[in-house]
């Protein structure tokens, strides 16, 4: 378990071979210290691991491999079944740990916790969706299907879902018979470093799923590696960029997720509860820390009950660990970056309408930051246009809804989109111009749930151009090996013809 309540702070380990060990460079290995964002007090210190520690885990994954590649796909879920039983046993001890090193209030900690399950309940599905297929072509002629697995395969997660994201990935990895690196965020490695345990008390044969921790040096050793075919990544589309290029650069499969700017567009006719209920809790659920949160709210026309709604309800919001209270923001240089979009947007002239600054001043220790709404009169301000990931609203008002999708367009991400309206025509007008993957109507988060994928477009995502769970999971991590065969009487040995 973490450092809490006075205790000297945990030292972690990478966990390769089936067993968690000391990086190779023991003596001479840099460690990072791990805070917890509510006080900003150390609860462990994270191993930088080095291009060594990246050839022993692939040494790992290859030999597990060797096995583990030739299993059925139906022999391979029932590990997964096995542990997906064991991440609810032991539900309220990983959502624990998120909040202490992400600052996640509880309910949003399960939540993650679940939605991240959904994911391994896809993967135990696998055996009745990837069958492949058989088809008589021609006379005489069959022509069939099979996926196969690549290899030793890679997944770089970030800090703002310490599960749920690494789930994205890692059931349908292995479930399609591949052999896992795990390179968690250094910000928040507690959480799958308990997960690895349970995986191998699910019974998941050594070497299938190996971790390592590590900053720069290990995600560009993870790129590098010959022997690493794939590699996933999620975090800032500029990261996202060099991950892809330096992949590409070796002609190795890569699928990264960047950032977002969500545009949610409230009609005239939306309905004022339901609509300014929904964009307080997107804009400030996990504290703004998620690439699906609302970032800007374009308002078509006078709208003043609907802005009154949403600042007494932003206003409302407590700071906490409770379910519906908003917790801090992830570490000191995020808090720093929230506050300087804040103040450079009251420099420019707007409007700060509810104003999370005191939080700052109002707890002594940690990073916290309240929820934000700022009214913009000019569409150039940076808040209205870069990714800010904290609890901040920008709201612009549009003329007409032509504007409005006139600004969601420009936007260079493609991510999430949502239209609040009670009209289905108004509805089908947005969803069929915007300029992003996952788009909602009333619905302020529009993750899609599975079997449906997850992605964006554009700045959103980079390289292989499939999503990263579902179908598009599948397609990564695997490939079809296509045979077209003809047994005529002439290729049948002699004793078999008719």
């Amino acid at each position: 378990m973490a450092a809490s309540n006075g205790e000297s702070p945990r030292t972690l380990q990478n966990f390769i071979f089936g067993k968690y060990v000391d990086p190779i460079q023991a003596a001479s290995c840099k460690y990072i210290p791990v805070t917890t964002p509510h006080t900003g007090k150390v609860i462990a210190q994270c191993p930088l691991s080095t291009a060594e520690d990246i050839d022993k885990a692939v040494e790992s994954a290859k030999e597990a491999f060797k096995t583990w590649g030739a299993r059925t796909v139906k022999d391979r879920v029932q590990f997964l079944i096995r542990f997906h039983n064991l991440l609810y046993t032991h539900i309220d001890e990983l959502a624990d740990l998120i909040v202490l090193e992400h600052g996640k209030n509880k309910a949003e900690a399960m939540a993650s916790i679940a939605k991240g399950a959904e994911t391994v309940e896809y993967a135990m599905s696998l055996p009745q969706l990837i069958q492949g297929k058989i088809l008589d072509v021609s006379r005489g002629v069959t022509c069939n299907d099979t996926r196969v697995p690549l290899g030793v395969v890679a997944s770089i997660v970030p800090f703002n879902f310490p599960i749920m994201v690494p789930m994205w990935s890692l059931p349908i990895a292995i479930a399609t018979g591949n052999t896992l690196i795990l390179k968690p965020s250094e910000k928040v490695p507690l959480t799958m470093n308990r997960v690895i345990a349970l995986l191998k008390e699910a019974g998941i044969p050594d070497g299938v799923v190996n971790l390592v921790n590590g900053t720069v040096d290990a995600v560009n050793a993870i790129c590098d590696h010959p022997d690493i075919k794939a590699v996933t990544f999620v975090g800032t589309s500029h990261v996202a960029n060099l991950v892809t290029e330096r992949c590409q650069k070796l002609e190795k499969r890569v699928l990264a997720l960047g950032g977002a700017k969500n545009h949610l567009i409230a009609s005239p006719d939306c309905n004022i509860e339901t609509t300014s209920t929904d964009v307080v809790n997107s804009f400030s659920g996990c504290a703004g820390q998620r690439c699906m949160a609302a970032s800007v709210l374009l308002i078509i026309g006078s709208q003043p009950e609907l802005l009154e709604r949403i600042i007494v309800k932003a206003t409302a919001l407590q700071s906490g660990s409770k379910s519906g209270e908003v917790g801090p923001v992830i570490d000191r240089a995020s808090l720093d970056k929230i506050t300087s979009y804040i103040e450079a947007s009251e420099r420019g002239g707007a409007k700060i309408l509810v104003d999370g600054r005191p939080w700052t001043q109002s707890h002594a220790e940690g990073f916290w930051i309240g929820p934000t709404v700022i009214l913009h009169s000019n569409k150039e301000d940076k808040a209205l246009h870069d990714e800010i990931f904290g609890p901040v609203l920008s709201i612009y008002q549009c003329a007409n809804k032509e504007e409005a999708i006139e600004i969601e367009n420009n936007n260079p991400y493609g991510n999430a989109a949502c239209i609040y309206t009670t009209t289905g025509a108004t509805a089908e007008w947005f969803i069929s111009r915007f300029g992003a993957a996952m788009c909602g109507v009333n619905i302020g988060v529009p993750v899609p749930r599975e079997p449906f994928s997850f992605g964006g477009i554009n700045r959103s995502k980079f390289g292989n151009f499939v999503d990263i769970t579902g179908d598009g999971g599948v397609e990564f991590f695997t490939w079809r090996r296509k045979v077209t065969t003809r047994w005529g009487q002439e290729n049948l040995d002699p004793k078999l013809r008719m």
